[in-house]
């Protein structure tokens, strides 16, 4: 195993990734919103909320020309560096990725043409419904890549089949009703809910302590915080959701998270090292303060779970693991004129398929993630989460009172929101991704075995490229981004503004 060629192939995939997802929040995010915006200007036929909507819309298509760039890179990259990965479970991981490549991507770049470019062109009712449609299709292919992403956590509806040496899909429909990806979709969708609303008021908050476009910027900020707000709850509840699901499917993720050596009933979480609420982390993992939690140690060395079912110590698997991989070794190679070998070869292989992966651990240790990382990542995702969702709430408490320019303190924090709440949803997958290692794909395939044949220097080389490249990218899109804030929107008519709109009156 070449320890520097994996580690160099997982730093890459990290990269990217991470860059991506700084586009995709915004996008399902901002999104939303302009639908929003447009549906009260299409009610109201105020100048306002359709320079408002144009302005928002342009922010949103040149976060989502640079986003479309970075996916592209990403799914590439199964092919260049994860060749063993994609030659396994190409079959299935593949299905989600075109449909979200051939339905999905193209209903909401069909529909993005038309919101950007057809507003003299269409009726108001159809370019209404092509903003709709645009948020739609964003959602759509967020949902049909986390259901590729949610298969790599919790691996269902496929059987591994010996003569192909590959894992086959059995069942379209559990595959794409998998719990852990649908609930992965309701979480981003709202974190990008979170992180559109945050954007949305911190850059209104810059407008309003320069003292411009004071109600575009008061609107927009209604709006932004509105949406913010439903989504950060949202976040909290699909996140209860997701601790029972982990402590389900991933276990070893779940006691990384709280840093559980040792588990038990009542198990407390951590708010930070030697502060705990009692029973708070079996509430999370089983919504039951009695329900037992296994800790690192238990999970390597065998635990009974809540229903009572035996889970075997890592080391059993192993060597049901290195069983299953000498049975196919045995059987591809075995002589076709003695079919009662073969057939027990593949009996060995199919009842032992589900512990394959552990089949190329050299030790038990080996399915411990990196602890501190995910305990401080959880963390900074939560806290800051909870920040962000007072700030939004107070934005809109301001607002509603009218006093939003008389605290400046407020809008400042809101422009600081921006940078935090990108810094939220990393950490949220770094837990999720670094949570699972040393898994690509739960218990079926390590990171070690799904890597290509390819040269530590070729991957190192590829890597700084795309960090350069990534680098002017995000560089030439804030430059562009903050050029077109500073523009401003489009003008709009004062005197018909503040005929309707005197709760957001200049003070």
């Amino acid at each position: 195993m070449n320890t520097a060629l994996i580690n160099w192939s997982r730093l890459q995939f990290a990269v990217t990734a991470a860059y991506h997802w700084l586009f995709v929040p915004l996008t399902l995010g901002l999104a939303l919103i302009i639908a929003v915006m447009e549906t009260i200007y299409y009610r109201n036929k105020q100048t306002l909320w359709k320079s408002m909507t144009k302005f928002w819309m342009k922010l949103f298509a040149i976060n989502f020309a640079v986003g479309i760039a970075t996916g592209l890179i990403l799914e590439f990259e199964f092919g260049t560096n994860w060749s063993n990965y994609s030659w396994l479970v190409g079959d299935i991981f593949g299905a989600p990725l075109a449909i979200e490549g051939i339905v999905a991507f193209f209903m909401e770049a069909t529909f993005f043409a038309v919101m950007f470019f057809g507003w003299e062109k269409v009726s108001p009712g159809f370019h209404l419904a092509s903003t709709w449609f645009t948020g739609i299709g964003a959602a759509l292919s967020a949902y049909w890549i986390l259901v590729a992403n949610g298969w790599m956590q919790n691996p269902v509806g496929t059987v591994f089949n010996p003569d192909t040496v590959r894992n086959e899909m059995v069942s379209f429909g559990t595959v794409a009703t998998n719990p852990v990806a649908v609930n992965k979709f309701f979480h981003s969708v709202f974190s990008g809910w979170m992180t559109g609303g945050v954007f949305t008021i911190g850059v209104s908050a810059w407008y309003l302590l320069k003292k411009k476009k004071i109600p575009f910027a008061k609107s927009s900020m209604a709006v932004g915080s509105l949406v913010g707000i439903a989504g950060a709850v949202a976040v909290i509840l699909s996140g209860d959701r997701s601790g029972v699901d982990i402590a389900r499917y991933q276990p070893m993720k779940l006691a990384a998270v709280e840093g559980l050596d040792n588990g038990g009933r009542n198990a407390s979480f951590s708010i930070v090292p030697g502060v705990s609420v009692p029973s708070m982390l079996s509430i999370l993992a089983t919504h039951d303060p009695n329900g037992y939690v296994p800790g690192i140690n238990d999970i390597i060395l065998g635990y009974t779970d809540n229903d009572g079912g035996y889970v075997l110590p890592v080391q059993a698997k192993m060597w049901r693991g290195r069983k299953a991989l000498a049975a196919l070794n045995y059987y591809r190679n075995s002589n076709d004129s003695v079919p009662e070998n073969k057939a027990l070869f593949k009996r060995v292989v199919e009842s032992n398929s589900a512990y394959m992966g552990y089949g190329r651990l050299s030790k038990p240790a080996d399915v411990v993630p990196n602890v501190p990382f995910v305990y401080w990542s959880f963390r900074t995702m939560v806290y800051l989460g909870c920040f962000i969702l007072l700030v939004l709430i107070l934005v809109q408490f301001f607002l509603y009172k009218d006093k939003i320019m008389k605290n400046r303190w407020l809008l400042r924090l809101a422009i600081i929101s921006i940078p935090l709440v990108y810094i939220c949803g990393q950490a949220g997958w770094i837990v999720s991704e670094v949570g699972r290692q040393p898994w690509a794909i739960q218990d079926l395939l390590t990171v070690g075995a799904a890597t290509s044949s390819l040269s530590v220097a070729a991957v190192k080389t590829t890597f700084f490229i795309f960090l350069i490249v990534f680098a002017l990218f995000l560089v030439i899109e804030i430059g562009i981004m903050l050029k077109a804030i500073q523009k401003g929107p489009d003008p709009y008519f004062p005197d018909e503004i503040n005929s309707t709109h005197q709760n957001y009156r200049r003070e």
